[in-house]
């Protein structure tokens, strides 16, 4: 699976004040449900809220992946986030983060939920590409790079 099959440009949002790991996790919440109707955002929220109970998702380097498998769902949705200021995400390097990319995944896609991870943490390992991304914050230029193919 492809990342710009899983994203929008309606699911990627730049500037957004948000003070906790919770708030984040809520807004996320919202965009991911937004055209999801068979889910509230309340059990987007919870299944989210569920994952980071078992160990931050916050890679480092300023990034967070929160992520969930959830039932009720046929399709992998992503959405992305720039905070206009970092926050206490828990990350393993310590450091506050300030992009966030969300998944939410279908409960029985084991597999795909686990290549779309491994994907993504490739590409928010890449120190220039984090550059690019922070500089940017029209969520059309945003989408071009997280959905460009890796080389």
């Amino acid at each position: 699976m492809l990342i710009r099959e899983i994203l929008s440009v309606s699911r990627i949002k730049t500037g957004i004040e948000l003070r906790s790991k919770k708030a984040v996790l809520e807004y996320l919440s919202e965009r991911l449900g937004e055209d999801c109707p068979e889910l509230s955002n309340m059990d987007v929220f919870e299944g989210l809220l569920a994952r980071e109970r078992l160990g931050s998702t916050g890679l480092g380097h300023g990034v967070g992946i929160p992520h969930g498998r959830m039932a009720g769902i046929t399709e992998t949705k992503a959405a992305f986030l720039k905070t206009k200021e970092a926050i206490d995400f828990d990350a393993v390097d310590g450091q506050p983060v300030d992009m966030f990319f969300a998944l939410m995944v279908p409960e029985e896609s084991t597999d795909e939920h686990l290549k779309v991870l491994s994907q993504l943490a490739e590409k928010f390992s890449e120190t220039s590409f984090l550059e690019r991304l922070r500089s940017n914050s029209e969520p059309e230029s945003l989408l071009k790079l997280l959905t460009a193919e890796s080389s």
